[in-house]
Parts: structure tokens; sequence; C-alpha cells
């Protein structure tokens, strides 16, 4: 329960007792003002329900110092550490003197005292939490990575996909093993892809660099097709679709497509002549 007075909110416990702090305008928790106005700031004056005390705080290798007053409690102090250590409280376990304390005990009464020494350690299941999702973030790198490594080599096909329809659309008569050449290179850029364990970004760029190939290769067939029957009107150009399988789980989800049919049907109809 709180109640308000002129220079902040007071604080009371469960027996409905006035606690010797108040939560000041701005949220910040302090030792609650004595007659004379002194506010406990840390500059060693005694209010009526106690003062500022510096406590020592040991994490791993690093040693931290702070004010407090006296009479707060761990899970107090829990706030406080939170704001230097980046763990939240439920990630905090703190030991005085060899006994880890719970968040509703009182520092006076556990006997912490003006320089008295805390040890703060990280909660196990958090430290796990944090590992694992640090492993999930290397793996997910090294998946982007790879992916970024087949994206180079599809950028030079491209490149080459690019020459020959240059060559076809000019009525350059190409030599079929070029599109066959080509379209087994991609075909082995998939097989990289489809290797990938991805997950998170790195999936959504596999996926999209999948497609792309895809496509490339849809294009190379219908270059194919137009580069074997240059004279097709191209109103009627031969439709060549490739059938894929789709690219989710990754890892042998790849089937090469079946041998298409000729790409060319050529029907001729002779007149009979008598």
């Amino acid at each position: 329960m709180q109640s308000s007075n002129s220079s902040g909110v007071e604080v009371r416990n469960g027996n409905n007792e006035v606690s010797d702090l108040e939560v000041r305008p701005g949220g910040m928790l302090v030792q609650k003002r004595d007659d004379d106005g002194d506010d406990g700031s840390g500059s060693g004056g005694k209010g009526v329900n106690g003062q500022m005390i510096k406590i020592k705080v040991t994490h791993g290798s690093s040693h931290h110092e702070h004010h407090i007053p006296s009479h707060s409690t761990f899970g107090d102090l829990k706030r406080v550490l939170a704001q230097k250590t980046g763990l939240e409280p439920k990630e905090q376990r703190l030991f005085f003197r060899g006994k880890e304390k719970e968040d509703d005990e009182y520092l006076h009464i556990a006997g912490v005292k003006n320089l008295s020494k805390v040890l703060l350690l990280e909660d196990q299941a958090s430290k796990e939490r944090k590992l694992e999702e640090m492993k999930k973030s290397s793996e997910i790198s090294r998946a982007c990575e790879a992916v970024a490594q087949v994206r180079v080599e599809v950028d030079k096909l491209s490149e080459k996909v690019a020459t020959l329809e240059s060559a076809v659309h000019k009525g350059t008569k190409v030599e079929e093993k070029e599109f066959s050449v080509l379209t087994e290179l991609f075909m082995r850029q998939l097989l990289k892809l489809d290797s990938i364990e991805a997950e998170g970004e790195a999936k959504v760029q596999r996926k999209m660099e999948v497609r792309r190939v895809q496509n490339l290769v849809e294009k190379l067939d219908t270059l194919k097709a137009r580069n074997a029957n240059p004279f097709s009107n191209s109103g009627n150009a031969v439709s060549v679709t490739t059938n894929w399988e789709t690219f989710d789980s990754g890892m042998g989800s790849l089937s090469a497509p079946p041998p298409m049919p000729s790409s060319t049907n050529v029907t001729q109809d002779w007149e009979q002549f008598d």
C-alpha cells in the first residue's frame, strides 16, 4: 500500500507500516527524508530510518559499488544491479556470507552494512538460454554466408544466360551444349543450397536464391526451344515449364527435374495430289 506526501510516495509493508523508503517523482526508490531535510543521498548523514550504505558487488571478474538505503530488500538491490549488469532481476542470484538471499529479505536484517560484499551470479537457466541463442545466431550467420557464396556463383552464371539470350534474340545459332552445360551448373548450385541447414533469416535468403536459380533454368529452357526453332512466331512461342520440388526442409529435398520432352512439335499436313 502507498500513500503520497509532498516529497514522493510512501512505501508500506504487508502490516501497513510505513517503510523506510519512498518512491520519488520519476520512480526512483530512495531513503525517506527526515525532519531536517536530509534525504540520505550518500553523504553519510543518518535519517530517522537508517542511512545510505555502499555495497561491493562481485560479478564474475567485475566489481561494482552501489549506494542503496540500508533498509532496502535484496529485490531492491537486484533492480539497481540490473541497470549496471544488463541482467534482469529474475536472472540474478545474490549471495551474502555464502547463502543465497531471497528478494523479500531486508539488507539490514541479513547483516549487510556499509562496505559489505555481495556475490552476484547469473541464473543457470538464463545462462543456458543465452548460450543457446548465441549458438543459434552463429549458425544463422554461417548459413547466410554459405548462401551468399552461392549467390556470387549464380551472379556469374546469370551473366552467361544474358549473353545467350542476346544471341538468340538476334537470330544467332547457338550450340545446344551451351544450354546443357549452363543448366548443369545451375543444378549444382541448387544442390549446394539444398545442403545448407538454415533457420530464420538464412532460410528466407536460401528460399529466395533457390527461386532465382529455378527462374534462370526455366529461362534457359525457353531460350533453348527458341534456338531450336528460330523461325517460330514470337506470339506462338514454346512455353517450357520445369517441375521443381519445394525447398522448405533443405538437406536432400532436391530431385533433378525429369527429362523434358521434345521442345518443338512439328506437324506437316500435306495436300494430296492426284
